[in-house]
């Protein structure tokens, strides 16, 4: 009993002592509003605890609380990659890579690739993807409780793909057994598809990643064949719906695309052979399309150097090319593109690459910030990341130069914040 007093009696005097925790400042030279579209100078960034609380043009230094000066730099809310793989190991030339560790050890790896993620200044991900399940939930979770440092993360928890498919690891000889839980989501059947999205939510992935269509990277499956049917698309979008959220589907090919989007998917990733009526339906529809349009580049150049099977290169050729036309005509159309690079096909802490390709092939410089801030945001539905206002996280960045004059600053970022704390200075 005196120890229960003692303890409250603890509580009592130390909660004070928290609710006036001093303010943290933030003196920008300029400021990127992702919402209004425009850069802002000289301002006063508040921060409470995590969030942003005012952000007002600056008059004089603030003497109740730590000023950081970043007065000779550009902030922008920490950015935002849609498509990551932070998980699994680096891609190489190795089909059966990913049987060569132990689930423990690939702890470690999902740990380093969170951490220089996190410095690039990428202050939230959506992982679309692990080969064994559920290890990004508990990296989320890690991350989440303070054991690691890494981005705020949204993941998928397994890949929903059929047998051979897309979301399997192929190539390795008949007679080997993948384990259980390298293939939680191969569907038989639309029954099959809502049993296992029923089971990957339960085990608390936050969204459901569909393999619409073949891809490049997995042997035996070619980008432009459709492999889910529409029906055990819909079946999991129906299962994600049921539970308060959304579905994305990989779909390189034309008709995996509109079939996924008739099943009701929120995003396409890749589009790579996208034709005139699937860009005209992600528009009609409001259809994310998440475009990893640097990748092509490196898997041509890396691949070639290191040994990767020449089928994978040839499957890359074909659509690298086609898929900076489609992005090109997808922007022009209007179609929402938010940022996502497929990270893990190239190291990680290099998602910033692919902006400058954004430009290149289109997009105005504060549309390509947007896509990885505001219009991320939208599509994960979150309103509490994506641009430095007023009850979002203090998730900061900070650059040396004009990121709107050339967007590859953002490739060196100069400072990092996440939830008020500077973890890159």
């Amino acid at each position: 009993m005196m120890i229960r007093t003692i303890l409250a009696a603890a509580a009592l005097t130390l909660a004070p002592l928290a609710a006036q925790a001093a303010p943290l400042y933030v003196h920008a030279g300029k400021l990127v509003d992702t919402l209004q579209g425009k850069v802002l100078t000289d301002q006063l960034i508040t921060i409470d605890g995590e969030r942003v609380v005012a952000v007002a043009p600056w008059k004089t230094a603030p003497t109740d609380g730590r000023v950081i000066d970043w007065s000779r730099r550009m902030v922008l809310p920490g950015l935002i990659d849609m498509h990551t793989h932070l998980v699994d190991q680096e891609q190489t030339e190795n089909v059966a890579e990913p049987l060569l560790t132990t689930a423990a050890y690939q702890a470690y790896i999902g740990a380093a690739h969170a951490r220089v993620t996190l410095e690039a200044g990428f202050t939230s991900v959506r992982d679309v993807g692990t080969w064994r399940a559920f290890g990004d939930v508990a990296l989320r979770d890690a991350i989440n409780a303070g054991l690691v440092p890494g981005p705020r993360m949204s993941v998928a928890g397994a890949y929903i793909t059929v047998p051979g498919g897309g979301g399997e690891i192929t190539g390795v000889a008949g007679d080997v057994r993948l384990p259980d839980e390298m293939r939680a989501g191969v569907v038989e059947d639309a029954a099959d598809a809502h049993r296992k999205a029923a089971n990957i939510l339960a085990h608390h992935a936050d969204f459901l990643k569909l393999i619409a269509t073949g891809a490049v990277l997995t042997v035996g499956t070619e980008p432009g064949q459709q492999e889910l049917t529409e029906d055990e698309m819909r079946a999991a979008v129906e299962e994600a719906a049921r539970r308060g959220t959304y579905a994305t589907a990989h779909a390189h090919g034309a008709e995996g695309m509109k079939s996924a989007m008739r099943a009701g998917v929120r995003s396409i990733e890749h589009g790579s052979l996208m034709d005139d009526e699937a860009i005209a339906m992600m528009k009609a529809r409001g259809v994310f399309l998440v475009a990893d349009i640097y990748d092509g580049d490196w898997i041509d150049a890396y691949g070639k150097a290191h040994g990767w099977p020449a089928e994978t290169l040839r499957k890359n050729y074909e659509t690298t090319e086609a898929q900076r036309e489609g992005f090109r005509k997808a922007v022009k159309a209007g179609v929402k593109i938010a940022y996502g690079t497929d990270a893990g096909v190239y190291p990680h802490g290099l998602n910033a690459r692919q902006i400058k390709y954004m430009v290149r092939y289109g997009m105005t410089p504060m549309q390509a910030i947007q896509s990885a801030t505001t219009v991320a945001a939208e599509l994960m539905k979150k309103a509490d990341v994506g641009a430095v206002a007023p009850g979002r996280y203090a998730d900061l960045i900070a650059v040396d130069g004009d990121a709107l004059a050339d967007v590859s600053v953002l490739e060196h970022v100069g400072a990092v914040m996440k939830g008020g704390v500077v973890v890159r200075e």
